[in-house]
This record gives C-alpha cells, sequence and structure tokens, in this order.
C-alpha cells in the first residue's frame, strides 16, 4: 500500500527529528509492505524567508492532497528572531493556526504516558506516581480565544487589547463527541475541564458535555475547574483517563502533563478532522538554543508517527511495533540527554566521543544509562520495529 505523507520540517529542530521519524516509517514500510511517498510543504519561519508569508495557498493545497501531514515544529527565538518584528499574522505560529482552519482540524489528542523506565525523569514524588499514568487531553482546536475577532487601539488615550473567546453549541458537540469516544477505547472516563463559574462559553461548553453523555451510558464523567485540573495534574495525575477542554486550556494543561512524563520530548499529538486525515506532531516547540546540536528527542516526532499510521491509515500492527521499539530502547537504557538522569549524565560523559556507535555505548557502560545523540536515538528505534 502506497500513502501519501505532506511533510512539514518547520525550524529549529524541525528538520532533525522528522529525519528520524521518517527513518522509522521507512523502517516499518520496508518490514510491512507499505511504501511512505514524502511530499515537503513549507511553514513557519522558513516560509516566510523563502515567500514572505508563513504559510501559502500552494502549501495548504499540498497538505490537501496529502493523506496525511507530519510536522515538526515552527518558530524561533521571539526575543531575537526578525520573524517576530513582522505583525502577528505574519508570524511563524499564524501559518499553524492558518492550516488549522483550513483542513477543519478541531481534535487535538494529546496522550501522555509515563513510561516506567522514565519515572526518574518526572518531577513528581514516587508516592504519587505510584504505578504510573496514561492519560489523552482531547483539546479543541479551532474555536476559543485563539480564533476570536481581536484588536488593539487607543481608547481615551489609554492603549487597549480585546481577545474574544467564542464558542458555539457545535463546536463544543463534535470535539465533545470525539471524547467519549476515545474514553470508549480506554477506561471509560472523561474529565470535562472549564472556567464555568466564570465563563459563559463555559457554562455552555458544560451543558453541550452533559447532553453528549446522556449517549455514552457505560462512560463515567465529572466536571472540573481548570484551576483545579491544573492542581490535580501534579497532586494524582493517575486519576485522569480523557481529559476533554477547550483550546486554550488544553493548550496549557497539556504541556503541563507533558512535563509530569518527564520531558515534553516524549509527547506526541494527532490533529484530526471529520475524515481520517490528520496533521501529526510533536508538542515541544522548535528549540533554537539546541538545533543542529544533534540532542533533540527525536520520541515525541516518532510516536506522532505512530498515531498516524494508528488513526488516518488504519495501520494498528505498525503502530503498535513502533510504539514497542520505543518501549525496548528505553527499557535497554538508552536516553537522549533531556530524559537523562544527573548521575548517569557524569557517569557517561566518557562514552560520548565522536563516532563511537551505539553498540559501543552498551559495551563502555554495560547496564548502565546511555546518553545518545538525535540521530542514534531514531536508528535504535528503527532497528528494533
Amino acid at each position: 500500500m502506497t500513502y501519501h505523507v505532506g511533510v512539514i520540517s518547520g525550524d529549529g529542530i524541525g528538520p532533525e527529528i522528522v529525519a528520524e521519524a521518517k527513518k522509522v516509517l521507512d523502517r516499518v514500510g520496508k518490514k510491512y509492505g507499505h511504501e511512505f511517498l514524502y511530499t515537503e510543504i513549507l511553514m513557519g519561519g522558513c516560509s516566510i524567508d523563502a515567500t514572505g508569508v508563513p504559510l501559502t495557498d500552494e502549501a495548504i493545497a499540498a497538505a490537501q492532497a496529502s493523506d496525511a501531514v507530519l510536522m515538526g515544529s515552527i518558530g524561533g527565538n521571539t526575543s531575537t528572531s526578525p520573524w517576530y518584528k513582522l505583525s502577528p499574522e505574519l508570524r511563524p505560529e499564524a501559518g499553524l493556526l492558518k492550516l488549522r482552519k483550513s483542513l477543519n482540524l478541531f481534535a487535538n489528542l494529546r496522550p501522555a504516558y509515563l513510561y516506567e523506565e522514565l519515572k526518574a525523569a518526572c518531577p513528581l514524588r514516587d508516592d504519587i506516581i505510584g504505578s504510573g499514568f496514561d492519560m489523552m487531553i482531547m483539546r479543541e482546536l479551532t474555536g476559543g480565544l485563539y480564533f476570536g475577532a481581536r484588536e488593539t487601539k487607543d481608547v481615551d488615550g489609554v492603549m487597549t487589547a480585546v481577545d474574544t473567546l467564542s464558542y458555539n453549541e457545535n463546536e463544543i458537540r463534535r470535539i465533545a463527541k470525539r471524547g467519549f469516544d476515545i474514553a470508549m477505547k480506554r477506561r471509560k472516563k472523561v474529565t470535562s475541564v472549564d472556567k464555568a463559574n466564570v465563563l459563559d462559553s463555559s457554562r455552555l461548553w458544560r451543558k453541550i458535555v452533559e447532553e453528549v453523555a446522556a449517549d455514552y451510558p457505560e462512560v463515567t464523567y465529572e466536571h472540573m475547574l481548570v484551576d483545579n485540573c491544573a492542581m490535580q495534574l501534579v497532586k494524582d495525575p493517575k486519576q485522569f483517563d480523557v481529559i476533554l477542554t477547550e483550546n486554550m486550556f488544553g493548550d496549557i494543561l497539556s504541556d503541563e502533563a507533558s512535563m509530569v512524563t518527564g520531558s515534553i520530548g516524549m509527547l506526541a499529538s494527532a490533529s484530526l478532522n471529520d475524515t481520517k486525515f490528520g496533521l501529526y506532531e510533536p508538542s515541544g516547540g522548535s528549540a533554537p538554543d539546541i538545533a543542529g546540536k544533534g540532542i533533540a528527542n527525536p520520541i515525541a516526532t516518532i510516536l506522532s508517527a505512530a498515531m498516524m499510521l494508528r488513526y488516518s491509515f488504519d495501520l494498528d500492527k505498525e503502530a503498535d511495533a513502533i510504539e514497542n521499539a520505543v518501549k525496548l530502547v528505553l527499557k535497554e537504557g538508552f536516553r537522549t540527554i533531556d530524559i537523562m538522569p544527573q548521575d548517569s549524565r557524569e557517569h557517561n560523559e566518557h562514552t560520548q566521543a565522536a563516532g563511537m556507535c551505539t553498540e559501543e555505548f552498551k559495551n563502555a557502560v554495560g547496564n548502565k544509562i546511555v546518553q545518545v545523540g538525535t540521530k542514534e536515538m531514531g536508528s535504535l528505534i528503527a532497528d528494533r520495529v
């Protein structure tokens, strides 16, 4: 089977981590008899440099012509990059918002799973971690504050900025249905997160979620205010199964969830529309400070590729193979620097000589934790698919 994958490598570490995801996909294709054909698509800062805008109509058309899109990361250093001296609609992130809207990618899935081998990287106490946690954050992606009307103007001599948070019942209903559908395939629990004690949009959100919940009698559900949810994520993360929430709340909570897994470099994501089409990307940023150093963690991008196989291509066996390969590599003790325990970083510094292969790493330190770079991690996972 042949699959056409649009590839947005983007900025910063994006090209490095996407290259490793493609490496793993190609290994899957070779093993299971598939062919992945890639179309490069410009978006973000690199598109600004080449075309003057963060996303062209041609790029949107190329994405629409693909079976799915795999993305790295976009943007740069907001304090030093010339991209951020442009007006907001011409900055890198504007391209991503436009792409989501153009492709109707309303449902964002961000799994947050604590690997047994990464418990030491989790900042929470052992008694809080317990046996680990496994949650799915379901974020509405094309409505809310990020897409509402906005302006900055002079009001009686005072500069005033206004951002509008707007949701209608249809937008809420479709993301709620998707959240409850996902819960049916998991542990059948939904936590709907809002700010209904203050916001009208949240009160409507809560009303519609309750209507949708009536169609899913097997799923237990609860409402939780967003500030309480932020606290509960670090107090008792294992209580959550599916967290269903609006755009801005989901943006913030999913980043918080990523850090209790040990690193944002471990958090994959999928953005889906009403069909099988999806945009798959790691949840982390472009990390311009480490771009080109070969130390970025590609696992989130590789796991995003696995989500693409599962949700867009219905290749569950192949997706399982990638996820199991990641678990095996971690179990064998290989780590990128962001998920290395501090004591192991110091112990393994002597093994990082240029040109030393991963097998030599293992021989050098036996069963110790071994630090590897971006390319090495990608090769290790590909070899174990």
